[in-house]
């Protein structure tokens, strides 16, 4: 009875162990049926990508990285695995990329990013020579955190400078004194609010008053374009003939007037300096209204 149980259970362990390794045979085979294999050969430093990391073809997961080994001391050998029709052609370019806090994890973590640079060509097979199609890699974009880290640190302690420079004493004081004056005019308009409303009120009363006087002045203005603007014109009209009139009263003196004039002022100064001459010859000698001038001797006659 006791050798039957233990026959049983054996059989039921070794049922169970091919079980598993069927498993895990089919794993294996779906996994490598499903998938196709290629090379990225880079001379840059690939630090932080391992086995397992991901592979995205234009931003969407197509596979997994498989290996990552030195094929050489200056040349790093990684080993991908592509689910099959996967776009792959000699334009696809392999970057290893870097990804940070945003994506997943806190320390981030680095990936293979493939991308084509041209157009899509033949599906990428491998060379002669070669066990797997080999994909072109591009210049490496992996970013260390220390790094980062180290830079913003930087940064911060730039920034904290340029504050403490820019906070001094003295900047510190102004900004009081500027804050204590913006409260002290809050405090005055909290109190002077019954004023402002007032003053508020009697705005609106003044603008209610301002109506009727910009109504009258429509009308005024109304009543100067109609009637004061039309006489206005009428009257510069009229000044303008009576200053045509004028010139030509002008014209006429200077030239026929005036001229006259000038004779006539000129034989009045000739007759006033005979008739002064007269007078003195007169004065000094009145004989001459009764007996005249005495003759002027002719020549060669005793005076």
């Amino acid at each position: 009875m006791a050798n039957s149980v233990e026959a049983r259970a054996k059989i039921v362990f070794a049922v169970i162990l091919l079980a598993i390794a069927a498993a895990v045979v089919g794993w294996w085979v779906f996994s490598t049926t499903g998938y196709v294999r290629y090379e990225i050969h880079s001379r840059e430093p690939v630090s932080g990508l391992i086995a397992g990391a991901p592979v995205e073809f234009h931003g969407v997961e197509v596979g997994h990285v498989s290996e990552v080994r030195l094929s050489d001391p200056r040349n790093v050998r990684v080993l991908v695995e592509l689910r099959k029709g996967t776009p792959v052609s000699a334009a696809t370019v392999a970057t290893i990329t870097g990804r940070g806090l945003a994506a997943r994890g806190f320390t981030g973590y680095v990936y293979v990013n493939l991308e084509d640079t041209g157009p899509a060509g033949a599906p990428l097979a491998a060379a002669p020579g070669q066990p797997y199609p080999v994909i072109a890699a591009g210049p490496a974009q992996l970013v260390n955190l220390d790094a980062a880290m180290t830079q913003l640190n930087q940064n911060v302690q730039v920034v904290t400078a340029l504050l403490q420079s820019a906070l001094d004493a003295q900047t510190l004081a102004s900004m009081k004194e500027s804050l204590a004056a913006m409260q002290q005019v809050t405090r005055t308009l909290a109190a002077n609010n019954e004023k402002m409303n007032a003053i508020i009120a009697n705005a609106e009363r003044a603008s209610a008053q301002l109506q009727p006087l910009l109504q009258s002045s429509t009308a005024t203005v109304g009543t100067l374009q109609t009637q004061l603007l039309p006489e206005a014109q009428s009257a510069v009209a009229q000044l303008q003939r009576l200053t045509a009139n004028t010139d030509e009263t002008v014209r006429f003196l200077q030239t026929q007037t005036l001229p006259q004039a000038q004779r006539t002022v000129t034989r009045l100064d000739d007759l006033s300096a005979s008739l002064n001459d007269t007078a003195t010859r007169i004065r000094r000698n009145p004989a001459i209204l009764l007996r005249g001038e005495a003759r002027t001797p002719g020549p060669g006659e005793a005076q």
